[in-house]
């Protein structure tokens, strides 16, 4: 596997402490937004959807920094939008690490080269560099040609500068196990420290509805893929071996979404990283206010067919501390790739789903309005 030990280990120490003192919610990973800005438009994205004078905003380095400590999470993986066209990031990232926290910066690599100096390695730092597949699916994946050649290039350069690199992969209803295979075998070949992978999501705004996959076609890939790299083994795979198999249809997981919350610009987000349902101003008004049993697969229409590592990797993760011989299984024989499947969520009393993000949009511009001062007065007035 791809996670390095002294990671692996203070992960698992603060796991440790979260059962030993009884809480039974707490967070693994932070997810930051600091701004939903990007200078891609990719077909299967569902974040960026906004006004212009939300895509201005950014969180500030003392904002962003003061939400981790509010957290308290281990590792922050810090995504947008782009979190480099944030002209602070290098800021808010020196802070991170200073706090002693894992942090993980989702690039999709267009700016790397550029601002890479910006930037040093260090144990607690990695680039996560996006890319779903070989040149041209990943092309098609974000709907411009010479993107996927533009990161591999940076990939490379982030390396020999001593770089912890990693790439995570979005896998939609047209990728194929062998392609995927293969890539992986690409990737690995270019020495990255760690591949991430992930079903799409289905995003109500996302300009491409047609080709998310469904929990079924989700196993299926993912058990095609790992038939082919020895059950995953064969790869620096940067996530824990349970949440691979519950990829692969061989484990039954509920969603566990405050493993990975997520705070934006609009505050923090409910209930999910996936889904913006209302957003609170305080981390614990996020854990102790919000009805998380409203959400999930079985539980609420638009979590049917999600089998994402922000909902799925934290319950994994709870599973190797509780059973730590499943764990050990896998990563001995690997990911099992045939038999019976382990038995699906029923979606039989799941709620309808409701659509709110128009309303929290509005919600969000009148805030903006009342507190930025209007150019036009502040001309007049000079």
């Amino acid at each position: 596997m791809g996670i390095p030990v002294r990671q692996a280990a203070t992960i698992g120490g603060y796991i440790l402490r979260q059962h030993l003192t009884g809480r039974k919610r707490y967070p693994l990973v932070m997810m930051l937004e600091p701004l939903f800005r990007c200078n891609l438009a990719c077909a299967g994205c569902g974040k960026i959807d906004y006004p212009e004078e939300i895509l201005n905003k950014r969180i500030a380095v003392e904002d962003a920094l003061h939400a981790a400590e509010e957290c308290g999470a281990p590792v922050v993986s810090i995504a947008g939008g782009e979190p480099l066209i944030h002209k602070e990031l290098p800021k808010i990232v020196e802070g991170l690490i200073a706090q002693r926290r894992y942090v993980i910066v989702c690039t999709n690599a267009l700016l790397l080269e550029k601002k890479i100096d910006q930037y040093k390695p260090n144990h607690y730092f990695n680039w996560s560099i996006h890319l779903d597949g070989d040149q041209e699916m990943h092309d098609r994946s974000v709907c411009r040609k010479g993107v996927y050649d533009k990161a591999v290039s940076a990939l490379k350069l982030a390396k020999e500068k001593g770089f912890r690199v990693t790439i995570n992969c979005t896998f939609f209803n047209n990728s194929e196990a062998d392609r995927v295979a293969d890539f992986f075998d690409t990737v690995t070949e270019l020495g990255v420290d760690g591949i991430t992978m992930s079903p799409g999501y289905a995003y109500e705004r996302a300009p491409d509805q047609k080709h998310f996959l469904n929990r079924r076609a989700t196993k299926e890939l993912f058990r095609g893929v790992f038939r082919r790299g020895k059950g995953g083994r064969k790869w620096p795979i940067n996530q824990s071996g349970l949440f691979l198999d519950f990829l692969a249809g061989n484990q039954q997981y509920h969603c566990t979404p405050w493993g990975n919350p997520t705070r934006t610009v609009f505050g923090w987000q409910r209930p999910c990283y996936l889904l913006g349902e209302g957003y609170t101003k305080t981390f614990k008004e996020l854990m102790e206010e919000t009805e998380w049993e409203k959400y999930g697969t079985g539980n609420y229409e638009k979590c049917a067919d999600c089998m994402v590592h922000c909902g799925y990797e934290a319950s994994a993760v709870t599973d190797t501390v509780r059973k730590p011989w499943k764990a050990a299984m896998v990563a001995l024989r690997g990911v099992r790739t045939d038999g019976e499947m382990a038995p699906e969520i029923s979606l039989a009393n799941q709620r309808p789903a409701e659509y709110v993000f128009s309303r929290n949009v509005a919600e969000k511009l009148e805030e903006i309005r009342k507190t930025t001062p209007d150019p036009k007065k502040i001309s007049t007035a000079a």
